[in-house]
């Protein structure tokens, strides 16, 4: 089976197309399965193209027809499927009118999303397939994803989804590869568990970041929430803020609701406090170079990391097992910013956890999605 993967983030665009043999795909959704992957093949093609100012179908349709040979499906990231779709699912018209409902909460990714699909479906005649980011959270327990405000604000589809879900079930599942275990399988009766139950913190640090406190290869908590605005403070997102300060700049100092969302979703974070960028690269440098503002928001985005590990940590502890077997980073800035490891790994070194550093593969991960579902 040939299947082409569009990855579509706040600001790229990556595919990948790829050969998969059934053998390659776990035969039961993440949560049941035992078989964590090894390293994916070598794609037969694959591209990255930045999603600038031009319309979505203008940058993806040069793209997509020079991918080569026949394409049997395509799937997609999809940040949010709402409070309804939370597996993989095949691309129907009630499935992408749920997509378009949720574009709300997760505007810089899901319309995006949206403009993929329909590019994709003028241009290949193949299965299209929605792989949720909010998937891998599905197992979060009440008292983690309800919020504490009124409990009607549930009926209303008002709790914490939970999102990079991709990325933290690949790290989690390759981690427990790498630690020499077998994640268990869910409780089935009679089952035998073999190896170790892992507990690990996965750290997908890019762009947009969130952590997972991950038990036995099933998420418990997660730093995102409603939107993929709550938690960390990430390159351009302020991640979570006191929700009076909102409230204050709407009473007091005239900002409208649009101009709040692109100030916390595209103004803040690392690019907000440093004035340079929201690249940690670009930050980095401008360190070097005695860039006071920009060693600031370095010295923030690591508080922020440690606090929110310590809070993932407090979701996985049990008096009586380890607190903790490995912290794993992953994302752009969690594999290639060593000073940011290094910060966290002596802050947590009374821990003795293992630091692991795993390549994302989010493609390759919605590519044996696509084949578990489709077979």
């Amino acid at each position: 089976m040939r299947i082409l993967v569009l990855n579509g983030g706040s600001s790229t665009f990556k595919c990948r197309l790829d050969e998969i043999s059934p053998e390659m795909a776990p035969e039961m959704a993440p949560e049941m399965a035992n078989d964590p992957p090894s390293d994916p093949p070598k794609p037969l093609w694959e591209a990255q193209v930045d999603t600038d100012s031009r319309p979505i179908p203008e940058i993806l349709s040069p793209l997509l027809r020079s991918v080569p040979g026949k394409v049997d499906a395509v799937g997609h990231r999809i940040v949010h499927g709402g409070a309804k779709y939370r597996q993989s699912t095949i691309l129907t018209d009630e499935v992408r009118a749920a997509i378009a409902a949720a574009a709300e909460v997760a505007p810089a990714h899901n319309r995006f999303e949206l403009a993929a699909i329909e590019t994709a479906g003028r241009i290949f005649n193949a299965t299209q397939v929605a792989v949720f980011d909010s998937a891998f959270h599905a197992t979060l327990a009440p008292a983690a994803y309800v919020y504490p405000g009124p409990y009607e604000w549930l009926d209303h589809g008002i709790r914490r989804y939970g999102f990079h879900g991709i990325s933290h079930q690949y790290a989690s599942r390759r981690a427990a590869e790498i630690l020499g275990a077998q994640i268990p399988a869910a409780q089935i009766p009679g089952a035998q568990i073999p190896g170790k139950h892992l507990r690990l913190i996965t750290c997908h640090l890019g762009n947009g970041a969130s952590l997972a406190a991950v038990r036995d290869g099933k998420s418990v908590d997660t730093t995102m929430g409603f939107t993929p605005l709550e938690g960390l403070m990430m390159g351009a997102r302020s991640g979570s803020i006191d929700p009076a300060i909102i409230i204050y700049l709407l009473r007091h100092r005239g900002y409208t609701a649009e101009q709040l969302d692109e100030i916390l979703n595209r103004e803040s974070g690392l690019l907000g406090i440093s004035g340079v960028s929201g690249d940690m690269r670009r930050v980095l440098e401008a360190m070097e170079q005695g860039n006071q503002r920009a060693r600031l928001a370095f010295e923030i985005y690591a508080h922020r990391l440690c606090r929110e590990i310590g809070a993932m940590l407090g979701s996985l502890a049990d008096a009586h097992e380890s607190a903790l077997d490995a912290i794993v980073f992953t994302g752009g800035i969690g594999e290639n910013c060593a000073p940011l490891r290094d910060i966290v790994a002596a802050r947590f070194e009374f821990l003795h956890p293992r630091i692991l550093v795993i390549h994302a593969e989010e493609e390759w991960e919605i590519a044996r999605e696509c084949c578990r579902l489709l077979r």
